[in-house]
């Protein structure tokens, strides 16, 4: 196997130690040299990299996945090539798969199980609605955090596969979360995903899958053509609702299972918040379809034909075929004979009668994809016959606003009752963009994010910095400019000032001067310590660090000020929407300047926090507090 540990990529990123590797690529533990941060580096093997289309389909596919900004996706942050090596940049994660985390639990509570498949599906929703689809979800992709935080990884690596043919083997490792339309070898879109986490939520409240094989092919049938034990045959303390909701995901009928993530995860805070909610809707639909329909013969002569094209397509693709791909073949030729019998059932029903009504009054579902509402009321097929109500609307780069994207019963479904289509609009995209924060604090960068109403995840991280000011913004990740969504994470690189600095003399200046430079200069400045003495009032006459001391960025100085001084008291509320958080950031302000940074466990919204501002006395000043970036009213306090 091949080892590029101790080599530099791109003058920027060491390769420290191997800590993982798979049938693609190989995971390095990292260190970008420029940001001072350790990070993961996936670097594609060599064998695949050779393959020139493969390695345009690699770099396209991280691409697509670095514009991902999730709490609940590990995040992307370069994608390049050096020397041969095509590289990701990633982050880098503290903690164990969801599998190793299943192995050292053993069976989860239900509750736990819910913690878990939440997150999931808002990491889902995310990537989906950037139009990227996983593919291969399952435990061994997903990590599980110290903070009990949930990450899923390799998104947009798993549409790979087909690129290689060394890649069969891997892919039939993932046969026991796969979903019946990509056993079938079938076009996937986002439903395939919630199967496949249907599949993980089934394997969490259990302890078990829900299909067992001696081999990959046997699994795959079973997806296919066999339904599992309902989980609270399993585990009878599993509440009915989340059962349901399990099975909806993993319904084997499309229509059926949830149409989107965001649909699935509204369940699932319905039974956070009530445990016994009733969800009836989904119990009924699972209720089995009475075929009234009468039988029809099916033309032998046209499934010989059929047969026979199938077996010379086959027959053509013969040669050089090894073991390993005649298993993959095997598949793909089980559900090629599903795909004829489907095939053939639509067409004995399409041959009816004209315009798809039979004798008996079926009418036959049109296509009414791509158009308006309006449009689409105003098809011939339409009128008189089905009525059109809009469920929903989400984001779709392959139609324009307002077009139907989604239809339920699909086209060419045959009904005698119940004729409603229920459609799906393309929603108006609305697009926010991460404005340039260069330059600013990072208290008013952090309002200029938080004003942009997106609930974005806000962190920093601090860098020496010998050209930005302590506590000014160096730079944003992702890069101004970018398009923001809904929930995603900025990061904010903060200077925290030069590498050394020489301290010099503060005494005489007024405390206000005195804190003013050695912030520029770069030293934090703590509280300052009031003592009475032949100075005039507010002067500085005594610092911490001696002056001509040379010293690190970011060390804390202390002024000693002249004069009397008296605290006082006030008191804050804890705004009730981070109720039930275990931590909470609390920031408290004086005249503007940050006074101090404290964290609250588990704080509860009816009890006060109290904090005691220290001040000259008979000076006033303006006080305000702020919790995870929620800032309260500005309140006038005189000492």
């Amino acid at each position: 196997m091949e080892s590029y540990i101790g080599k530099l990529l791109d003058n920027r990123y060491q390769l420290l130690e191997l800590i993982g590797t798979g049938g693609m690529s190989n995971v390095y533990k990292g260190k970008d040299l420029r940001l001072n941060r350790l990070v993961a580096v996936k670097t594609l093997k060599s064998d695949l990299a050779e393959n020139a289309e493969f390695r345009r389909r690699f770099r396209d596919e991280s691409l697509a996945v670095a514009q991902l900004s999730h709490a609940n996706i590990v995040s992307v942050y370069d994608v390049s090539s050096f020397e041969g090596i095509e590289y990701i940049v990633m982050e880098l994660i503290d903690g164990i798969t969801l599998k190793q985390y299943m192995e050292r639990r053993g069976q989860m509570d239900w509750r736990e199980a819910l913690h878990f498949i939440l997150q999931i599906a808002h990491g889902l929703s995310h990537a989906h609605s950037r139009g990227i689809i996983h593919r291969d979800i399952k435990p061994q992709n997903i990590m599980v955090l110290r903070d009990g935080s949930v990450k899923v990884a390799d998104f947009g690596i798993a549409c790979l596969a087909d690129a290689s043919n060394t890649l069969a083997q891997e892919a039939l490792g993932s046969v026991h979360y796969i979903s019946p339309e990509q056993a079938r070898g079938d076009r996937v879109d986002e439903r395939s995903d919630i199967y496949s986490a249907g599949v993980v939520l089934y394997e969490m409240l259990t302890g078990r899958l829900p299909f067992e094989g001696d081999n990959p092919v046997s699994v795959a049938i079973q997806h296919l053509s066999s339904m599992p034990l309902n989980p609270r045959e399993i585990n009878a303390s599993i509440p009915e609702p989340m059962e349901l909701i399990c099975l909806k995901a993993m319904n084997p009928d499309l229509d059926k299972r949830y149409p989107t993530a965001d649909a699935m995860a509204e369940d699932l805070e319905k039974i956070r918040k009530d445990p016994q909610v009733d969800l009836d809707y989904i119990r009924s639909e699972m209720k089995p379809v009475v075929d009234d329909e009468p039988t029809m013969p099916v033309p032998v002569a046209q499934i010989k034909q059929s047969e026979q094209k199938q077996h010379t397509e086959v027959g053509k693709k013969k040669q050089g075929v090894t073991a390993q791909q005649k298993t993959v073949l095997t598949v793909v030729g089980i559900a090629a004979a599903v795909a004829l019998i489907v095939l053939l059932f639509t067409t004995i029903l399409g041959s009816f009668g004209e315009g798809g009504e039979n004798h008996s009054g079926s009418y036959e579902v049109p296509n009414i994809l791509g158009y308006t509402v309006e449009e689409a009321q105003s098809l011939e097929r339409i009128q008189d016959v089905f009525t059109i109500t809009v469920t929903g609307t989400r984001e779709d780069a392959n139609y324009l606003p307002g077009q139907i994207i989604a239809q339920d019963p699909g086209a060419g479904t045959m009904r005698k009752s119940n004729l409603e289509i229920r459609v799906v609009l393309c929603a108006e995209v609305q697009r926010t963009l991460l404005p340039n924060l260069e330059g600013l604090s990072y208290q008013n960068a952090k309002i200029q994010l938080q004003n942009l109403g997106l609930n974005l995840n806000i962190l920093s991280e601090e860098y020496a910095s010998n050209d930005y000011p302590m506590g000014d913004v160096i730079a944003s990740f992702p890069a101004a400019g970018t398009e923001l969504h809904e929930g995603d994470t900025v990061t904010l690189a903060v200077s925290k000032g030069p590498d050394t600095i020489m301290v010099i003399p503060f005494v005489g200046m007024t405390l206000q001067q005195a804190t003013q430079t050695a912030q520029q200069m770069g030293l934090v400045v703590g509280r300052p310590v009031y003592q009475y003495s032949g100075y005039a009032s507010g002067q500085v006459i005594d610092q911490s660090i001696p002056a001509d001391t040379e010293v690190s960025g970011g060390t804390e100085i202390v002024f000693t000020v002249s004069g009397d001084y008296s605290t006082h008291t006030v008191l804050y509320q804890v705004p009730e929407t981070l109720a039930g958080k275990a931590s909470v950031r609390a920031e408290f302000y004086l005249d503007g300047e940050l006074v101090e940074t404290t964290f609250l466990e588990s704080p509860n919204p009816e009890d006060p926090i109290g904090y005691d501002y220290t001040g000259l006395v008979d000076t006033t000043a303006k006080a305000y507090a702020s919790f995870d970036g929620i800032r309260t009213e500005e309140v006038e306090i005189t000492f």
